[in-house]
């Protein structure tokens, strides 16, 4: 751990980097999966299993927080650390995410968005400043300036107005940051599926000199292939030394290919969410235990598997759980994949240590096709 913010390479293989983020509240391995805690909380889990799984920095999101409980009473409670037990890296989202998801609620301007709360339905505004207030006073280690994330596919005039806006926001929220010894403010590129603007995009922001650099407005619509075909021709017009953070991605054959062209951090509800749903991730791929074909089978997820959700419950059990709709099968199902999760992360790590990246992908794809013993 360090006083300040640091990112430092230690091997690389190909494209794909290893490396750690030195913080004051701690060290994050890269590249890094981090669980989604939207509203404080990873859904279905107890921090202390969250860190026990490997996990160094987990998400908060700026917009939820905001309106529940407020960031004003986490401030006066201790901050977000305090609030939720975490008290090791938080990346806050800056709800520019939510300007998309949410567009039938708000009106966009040059100033900032508008917008009625999904809760109670109160008028709120988020402009960079306020949402890098918002983010000071929920006490997050590292902190992304407000953007435009806008669905794929769009026209290019609109692609182009939305990066261009998100570069000028870019610029106000790094002043609203300032500097921060300890902290990270990370700016984001834009740009859809048009590869010129998604250069110039990151060749702006570069020049800002920010901590680090995120990828966003990807996995918003677009087939994976072209999401692989933006991170390579965006990743070479980003700065090398700084971290890289693709956002909201994604399924662990997209984690393994993003990794391949070079991007250091991750996060995404996939896990937790499917583990709500009924679905597992395993070494032997996607499960869904909602299948009858589940009913009567003895057998663990994975017998091989150092979580015990995996190891010691029965497929039965779990089918049983799930359409039973018992909270059970929730928390279990979450924790056999963000065990997953945080098990293909690791391998990555050693993979790319060793020099052997390429091998390490080709093998758990084929783990995933050869399918259950």
């Amino acid at each position: 751990m360090t006083e300040t913010f640091q990112f430092r390479l230690l091997a690389e293989d190909g494209r794909a980097r290893r490396g750690e983020i030195s913080m004051p509240r701690g060290t994050i391995r890269t590249p890094a999966f981090m669980p989604v805690g939207t509203a404080g909380t990873v859904k279905a889990m107890y921090p202390d299993q969250v860190r026990e799984l490997g996990a160094d920095i987990i998400l908060g999101n700026t917009y939820h927080l905001m309106l529940r409980p407020g960031a004003e009473r986490v401030a006066r409670l201790g901050g977000l650390h305090e609030f939720a037990r975490w008290p090791h890296p938080i990346l806050t989202d800056s709800g520019g995410f939510q300007i998309m998801s949410l567009a039938a609620l708000r009106k966009l301007k040059e100033s900032g968005v508008t917008f009625r709360s999904h809760v109670d339905g109160q008028v709120h505004e988020l402009s960079p400043e306020r949402s890098i207030e918002i983010q000071g006073l929920l006490d997050s280690d590292i902190q992304m300036q407000l953007d435009e994330c806008i669905r794929l596919p769009a026209e290019r005039e609109e692609i182009e107005r939305a990066m261009e806006l998100s570069l000028r926001w870019a610029e106000r929220s790094a002043a609203a940051f300032g500097e921060q010894p300890g902290k990270a403010m990370f700016g984001i590129v834009q740009g859809g599926d048009q590869p010129d603007l998604r250069i110039r995009s990151a060749e702006r922001l570069s020049a800002m000199n920010l901590k680090g650099y995120a990828v966003g407005g990807l996995a918003v619509g677009e087939p994976q292939s072209v999401m692989l075909e933006m991170l390579d021709v965006t990743l070479p017009a980003m700065p090398h030394a700084k971290p890289r953070y693709l956002m909201g991605v994604g399924t662990p054959d997209d984690l393994l290919e993003s990794v391949r062209r070079g991007i250091d951090m991750f996060d995404c509800v996939m896990p937790t969410r499917a583990g709500r749903h009924g679905l597992a991730y395993t070494r032997f791929g996607k499960l869904n235990l909602k299948n009858a074909r589940h009913a009567e089978d003895s057998r663990p997820l994975d017998e091989q598997s150092d979580c015990s959700a995996a190891r010691d419950y029965s497929r039965a059990y779990l089918h049983h759980l799930v359409k039973a709709n018992e909270i059970l099968g929730a928390m279990l199902l979450t924790w056999v994949n963000l065990s997953y999760y945080q098990f293909l992360m690791q391998g990555i790590r050693d993979a790319i240590e060793a020099g052997r990246y390429d091998d390490y992908v080709a093998s758990v794809k084929e783990g995933w096709a050869r399918g259950e013993a």
